[in-house]
């Protein structure tokens, strides 16, 4: 290997650092909605020079996480109810598809072990925790996804996700009564992929379950 193909390698190698430590800050909240993403002074917190954070950011951006404002330069992008229930409404059209090709890969096994996560759900409704539900949500949704034959589709899941997480950090804080139906809706389309249903069928279920969760959210911000 060249010195100039190790120094390349070097470089990627850290912007994908970069990228990975700031996409973490981001989703786990240190680095809230608006807040001003500046090179030196991330170079400063994070010990990585400029070079590697700044394609770092592009990356960022182009996943949705970091805006370019005029006059402001980079940030963590901030998002409203509307942008949260359209991104909700296109992710329902994802999770529909891949939940019923997900589906023939499924064995009894794998049902048993999404119907416990489930089942924990339940549990979770007693002494309601609206952050832990989430990750349990997502669990649960996962563990239908990881039989999809196609990774393309998965890697979209897993962006969609992830974008989600950020924008909202638990719908079902904001939507009372959402919690229990999910688990309920859950369920059902269990039931569904056990019974061998039909792949339409289970297609249009699994994505009305999402588009309930945007209508509930759209309907939490227009009540009085």
């Amino acid at each position: 290997m060249t010195a100039t193909q190790k120094q390349a390698r070097s470089k990627g190698s850290k912007a994908e650092v970069s990228y990975e430590l700031l996409r973490s800050r981001i989703l786990d909240g240190t680095y809230g909605p608006g807040y001003r993403l500046v090179l030196s002074q991330l170079a400063q917190e994070t010990g990585v020079s400029t070079i590697p954070l700044r394609e770092a950011l592009r990356r960022l951006q182009s996943d949705g996480l970091v805006e370019v404002v005029r006059n402001i330069g980079a940030r963590v992008a901030v998002f409203d109810a509307t942008q949260v229930e359209h991104s909700l409404q296109v992710l329902a059209r994802l999770e529909g598809y891949a939940t019923a090709i997900c589906a023939p890969h499924m064995t009894a096994k794998h049902i048993e072990r999404s119907r416990k996560v489930n089942a924990r759900m339940v549990t979770a409704l007693e002494d309601f925790d609206p952050t832990a539900f989430t990750a349990l949500n997502r669990e649960f949704h996962f563990s239908l996804y990881e039989h999809c034959p196609d990774a393309h589709l998965v890697s979209l899941l897993e962006a969609e996700w992830a974008r989600l997480d950020h924008m909202r950090r638990s719908t079902f804080t904001h939507v009372p009564g959402r919690a229990r139906r999910s688990v309920a809706e859950h369920e059902r389309l269990l039931e569904l992929i056990a019974a061998h249903a039909p792949a339409p069928e289970i297609e249009q279920v699994a994505c009305a379950h999402k588009i309930a969760t945007a209508d509930a959210l759209r309907r939490s911000q227009t009540a009085p």
